[in-house]
């Protein structure tokens, strides 16, 4: 029987602001927390928990990769599956999680190979950020993650939490529940019952050199 056989999905929900106040930030707590009532294990935190400096390779070789980004990667490891609640900048990924992403992919094992991952998003506007995702899931599924094939992204969103922070409108709210559960059950079948292991090779037509390559 395989050790981890009876304990539950051990999830990291990520904030993707950098903004105290932002709405990203408040449905990535109310993921938490519903995530949480559908039985994970949950580590919730924001982007800015790993300050950085930049990606700059003069940095990671002179100094190596800086110990948040090492610290990150460690909870990275430490889980079976992710959610991040994103905003959309100029219909792209916000730079402090795209610069979190890279310093973490320069870590060795890859933290986020093999990992589950949901992406949500929430903004005033009518598309509810969904662009960003669209840009953020390139990133995340080079470097191995699983990224959940459906997204939920909130539209309107500054209109959209009542008082206590959860979702005014009803069919919204089943719709969020629903998605995440089913991303939670994915991740807890593959976590249980793991029928396959994948290689996943990169090779971009230059002549085989560490550089280039990409063997996870």
């Amino acid at each position: 029987m395989e050790p981890h056989a009876h304990r539950p999905v051990r999830v990291l929900t990520l904030g993707g602001s950098l903004r105290t106040d932002s709405l990203n930030r408040a449905l990535a707590t109310l993921a938490a927390q519903e995530a949480a009532r559908l039985g994970a294990q949950v580590r919730h935190a924001q982007v800015g928990d790993w300050p950085l400096p930049l990606y700059d390779g003069d940095i990671e070789t002179t100094a190596g990769v800086p110990p948040t980004a090492r610290a990150f990667g460690e909870v990275l490891t430490d889980t079976d599956a992710m959610i991040i609640a994103s905003p959309e900048y100029n219909a792209s990924v916000p730079a402090g999680l795209k610069n979190l992403i890279d310093w973490a992919s320069r870590l060795r094992p890859q933290p986020f190979s093999g990992r589950h991952v949901l992406l949500l998003s929430a903004s005033p506007s009518m598309v509810g950020g969904n662009r960003g995702l669209w840009a953020l899931r390139v990133p995340l599924e080079h470097l191995g993650a699983r990224v959940y094939p459906e997204m939920f992204s909130l539209a309107q969103a500054h209109q959209s939490f009542d008082a206590s922070g959860g979702l005014a409108d009803e069919e919204l709210t089943r719709r969020f529940v629903a998605t995440l559960t089913g991303f939670l059950e994915l991740a807890e079948a593959a976590l249980h019952y793991p029928c396959a292991k994948q290689v996943w090779i990169e090779f971009l037509g230059e002549r085989p050199d560490p550089v280039v390559d990409r063997i996870e």
